[in-house]
């Protein structure tokens, strides 16, 4: 009876202590995101008060309002929504259908070209980058260039030069693959059968069967090119273009960062992603379930 009590007392122990430690965790993280809103609402007189005031005497929306009338927000929060739903959309579609090529389809050389998109996948971005903008830059017959590529801008200061080069991601053809494998194939030998074409087989039956994959995929699309800063301040040189990121730098000038508004700015900004993924995080638990449990 002693070896007992003593084993659920040990229990009971390793619980308590296990649940202290995942509250002081969560906890740790929630800070930041606390602090932020608590910026976004506190006078500019109390932001970096001391002692640090963790309850504000009182509330102001303020810094809301400067956030939209300083810089033309509204307009940053649209291109970027723009950008985003467009990235989201191609790499749906061209990741889907790249992935359902490699994953049902046989063809001679399915798995080299495969191998070389994985090994696409471990070089970094910025690596790519320069060599991007002069693709970009110099497209032939596009935006005053001439048949060699030259004269004008090309795709640059356009959102085509956002869309185009991440339209279909390595890792959207890679993600989508992996949950294409999970699928049987005999309703794809049955459609065949029937007459249906690739096309038809890929569109009206597997496609409607990868909803939590389409939709986990969308997720981590959208996050990327909401995101986005480097790549849209080069490219983009309108003001007019700009996009939400880009005008949060306006908040920072003289070496002097307006904490206030840029706090309240930020946290619209990831007001999208937080929707977003509450209305899809039924679908997103299930596609990372199934997805990577085949190779």
């Amino acid at each position: 009876m002693e070896t007992s009590g003593n084993s659920a007392l040990k229990r009971g122990l390793g619980k308590s202590f296990y649940y202290i430690a995942c509250i002081a965790i969560a906890i740790v993280m929630f800070l930041p995101f606390y602090w932020s809103v608590l910026t976004s609402l506190k006078p500019d007189e109390e932001i970096f008060a001391m002692p640090i005031k963790w309850f504000p005497t009182h509330l102001t929306f303020e810094h809301y309002r400067k956030a939209f009338t300083t810089v033309p927000f509204a307009l940053f929060f649209w291109n970027s929504l723009v950008l985003a739903v467009s990235g989201v959309l191609a790499n749906l579609f061209f990741g889907s259908i790249s992935g359902y090529a490699f994953a049902k389809l046989k063809f001679k050389l399915n798995k080299p070209i495969f191998r070389v998109l994985l090994a696409a996948m471990m070089i970094p971005g910025i690596v790519t980058m320069i060599p991007t903008v002069y693709v970009m830059r110099h497209m032939p017959l596009i935006g005053g260039n001439d048949i060699f590529g030259s004269g004008g801008m090309g795709l640059m200061n356009s959102f085509w030069g956002i869309i185009l080069p991440g339209a279909s991601g390595t890792f959207a053809v890679f993600f989508m693959r992996q949950f294409f494998l999970t699928l049987p194939s005999d309703m794809m030998e049955m459609a065949r059968i029937e007459g249906c074409g690739e096309f038809k087989i890929f569109w009206r039956i597997y496609l409607p069967l990868t909803k939590p994959a389409l939709a986990t995929l969308s997720i981590f699309t959208f996050q990327a090119g909401w995101n986005s800063f480097l790549w849209p301040m080069i490219v983009l040189n309108d003001p007019d273009k700009a996009t939400i990121q880009m005008g949060l730098q306006a908040f920072s000038y003289n070496f002097q960062t307006d904490y206030g508004p840029m706090m309240a700015g930020a946290l619209v900004a990831i007001l999208p992603i937080l929707v977003l993924f509450l209305a899809l995080q039924r679908y997103f638990v299930q596609g990372i379930a199934f997805s990577g449990t085949k190779g």
